[in-house]
């Protein structure tokens, strides 16, 4: 997902005030979100220490691609 992408992404569907994996300190939003099959990638930055790391959501069933229009 390009950053100009995330800007109309679903908000609440972000996570924000993930804890840094390094010192702890809140990140407000992810830097990246990678949507792929049955999971979504975050990349975190932290800006107190600088730690970058990745989250992985994993959803156990999928999504629908395309749901049906009503009829």
């Amino acid at each position: 997902m390009t950053k100009s992408n995330m800007a109309t992404a679903h908000t609440g569907d972000i996570p924000t005030q993930n804890p840094c994996a390094q010192c702890g300190t809140p990140i407000p939003k992810p830097d990246w979100i990678e949507p792929g099959e049955g999971r979504v990638s975050y990349l975190w930055r932290c800006q107190a220490c600088g730690y970058r790391f990745e989250a992985v959501a994993i959803y156990h069933e999928m999504p629908i691609a395309h749901p049906p229009l009503a009829a």
